[in-house]
């Protein structure tokens, strides 16, 4: 069966929860585990029979980085990859919608939408079987998973039939509780689904054409009319309709809303190396570094003997790790120079940046929690009541935090969870300063 993908990337406006890691490098191309997060999505869809074609959908602009990234990702996997960028911010519905002829192109029987900002197993392959089993050839399927009942109020709920997994009732992010299986942001459509986003879009021209002064987020009608949600247009219309399934999977899931989100994915995807990239994970040699846990290096990185990394740590291209170093459940970008005796926890080193001598740079974890086994990951926001929130420390792009004299000198003064940006993100981020009764939350290479 000819099979397509479309990976939703957004773009620029989005992703705020992610900066200032997203002021660097487009969100969908941040490190996760080693490969830029959107290659996890391609690596599942390429391994699917019968796909022909991978789209990935969004609304940045045309950029080196990733056309760079849709030619060696090309090239690794042997299928078309293409870039369709959206004129504006359509929605999960309208996107696919605008380009529906591009999807339908070549003969694609059914069609795989997968948002960027998720980590999974992705079993899609298992999402073609179950739909082969329920439902008729014209069906749709959500993947789904269980959350508790706390943060299922987060996600998009589905009730569904026990028996056939018919949903019944969906909710996008409901004010009270519905039910603890929520949307996991991975469908798998026929081309009967522009039928009824086609249907949504023409209720939306009569809306406007009825009362033109209302939803006055665009001057221009047409975008408006074409802005479309899959989940509370699409989604709540069909369910109880027989034409809508969940696939609820077992495996592991989370969402990829911020920077220290990343940081669980990452731990998540190099878990799941040991089964599908044992190539990827480093191991203790002789005259190598001591290695606990899942732990990724580069092939170019640098590393000294005497360092201990892990567990979840990723190195990457053409980082320095000097004598004595300690990380953990860390991300370390490209060029990084991590000096001797340094200790790194709980943080994102970002590009080029240097850690000098016996320095600690800690951040606080965000994990689920540990005891429920149902339990999501909570993306905070990066400042809540005018402070910046506890999280992973950042990094930003080649910066050089203040000098830290060695223990034995006395001194003890850690960089503990603060946020260091690059020159162009603390530009861009400027008018939040004076929400800060700390100006010094913020630290800046000039």
């Amino acid at each position: 069966m000819p099979l397509k993908a479309v990976i939703l990337i957004g773009g620029p406006q989005k992703g705020t929860r992610f900066r200032p890691l997203s002021f660097e490098v487009p969100k969908p191309l941040f490190p996760v585990a080693g490969v830029p997060m959107v290659q996890h999505h391609i690596e599942a869809c390429a391994k699917v029979p019968g796909m022909k074609e991978i789209l990935l959908m969004g609304f940045y602009q045309p950029h080196e980085a990733l056309s760079r990234f849709l030619v060696s990702a090309q090239q690794e996997f042997k299928i078309p990859i293409r870039y369709l960028q959206e004129y504006a911010a359509l929605g999960t519905g309208g996107g696919i919608y605008h380009f529906r002829d591009q999807i339908l192109s070549g003969g694609a029987e059914a069609f795989f939408v997968l948002n960027a900002d998720v980590c999974s197993e992705f079993p899609l392959q298992e999402m073609l079987e179950f739909r082969q089993q329920h439902g008729d050839v014209h069906s749709f399927v959500i993947l789904g998973t269980t959350a508790n009942r706390t943060q299922a109020l987060n996600y998009g709920c589905i009730v569904a039939n026990a028996d056939t997994q018919e949903v019944q009732h969906y909710v996008e992010k409901p004010s009270t509780f519905v039910s603890e299986i929520i949307n996991c942001g991975i469908y798998l459509f026929t081309p009967a689904i522009f039928q009824h986003i086609g249907e949504v879009f023409q209720r939306n021209q009569q809306e406007l054409v009825l009362c033109p002064y209302l939803g006055e987020e665009s001057s221009n009608g047409w975008q408006r009319a074409e802005v479309i949600r899959l989940e509370q247009d699409v989604f709540t219309a069909l369910a109880g309709s027989g034409k809508l399934y969940v696939y609820k999977t077992d495996g592991f899931w989370s969402q990829i809303k911020s920077a220290g989100s990343a940081i669980y994915a990452s731990r998540l995807y190099l878990n799941q190396y040991s089964k599908s990239h044992p190539e990827r994970l480093a191991q203790n040699k002789p005259g190598g570094p001591i290695i606990r846990g899942n732990v990724y290096i580069h092939p170019t990185a640098s590393i000294d003997s005497t360092a201990v990394l892990g567990p979840n740590v990723s190195i990457g291209e053409g980082v320095t790790v000097g004598a004595g170093v300690r990380v953990r459940e860390s991300i370390v970008l490209h060029g990084a120079s991590l000096h001797d005796h340094t200790c790194v926890l709980n943080t994102i080193v970002g590009w080029d940046s240097t850690i000098g001598r016996w320095a600690r740079v800690e951040g606080t974890p965000s994990d689920p929690n540990p005891n429920d086994p149902y339990a999501k990951i909570d993306s905070e926001t990066l400042f809540r009541d005018g402070r910046l929130t506890p999280s992973i420390t950042i990094l930003g792009m080649s910066q050089l935090p203040p000098s830290y004299c060695s223990p034995a000198s006395g001194a003890d003064s850690p960089l503990v969870n603060p946020l260091v940006l690059s020159p162009q993100a603390a530009a861009s981020l400027s008018l939040l300063k004076s929400l800060f009764s700390t100006p010094s939350s913020f630290l800046t290479r000039s």
